[in-house]
C-alpha cells in the first residue's frame, strides 16, 4: 500500500465515525424529538454496559465458553456494582467501585 492509500483509508474512516454521529445531531436539532423516543432512548447505556458485563463475567474469554459461577469475584462485584448503580445513578461510581471491588475480591475468590 502506498501513502496515498494510507491517507485515503484514513479519510474515510474518519467519514464512516463521523457520518453516525453529525447526521442525527443535524436531523434532531431543528425537530422536537418525541416524548416515547426519549423513554425508549434511557434504557440503551443500560443494555450495552449489561451486555460488556454479562459477557466478561460469565464467558471465558478465551475460549468463548460459559463459566457457570466460577469467577464469583467478578460475580460479587458485579452484584455491588448494580446496588450501587441503581441507588447513585452515576456511572463514574459504578465503574471506579466495580474495579476496586474486583481487585479486593480476586484476593479471596479466583478470577
Amino acid at each position: 500500500m502506498s501513502t496515498m492509500d494510507h491517507f485515503i483509508l484514513i479519510l474515510l474512516s474518519m467519514l464512516v465515525a463521523f457520518g453516525p454521529r453529525f447526521i442525527p445531531l443535524r436531523i434532531f436539532s431543528t425537530r422536537e424529538i418525541p416524548k416515547w423516543f426519549n423513554e425508549w432512548m434511557k434504557y440503551v447505556p443500560v443494555s450495552l454496559f449489561t451486555a460488556l458485563v454479562v459477557k466478561d463475567v460469565f464467558m471465558n474469554t478465551k475460549t468463548y465458553t460459559f463459566v457457570g459461577c466460577d469467577y464469583m469475584a467478578k460475580i460479587l462485584a458485579s452484584v455491588l456494582v448494580a446496588i450501587v448503580a441503581y441507588r447513585s445513578r452515576s456511572m463514574g461510581l459504578s465503574v471506579v467501585l466495580g474495579l476496586v471491588a474486583v481487585a479486593l475480591l480476586a484476593m479471596a475468590f479466583p478470577i
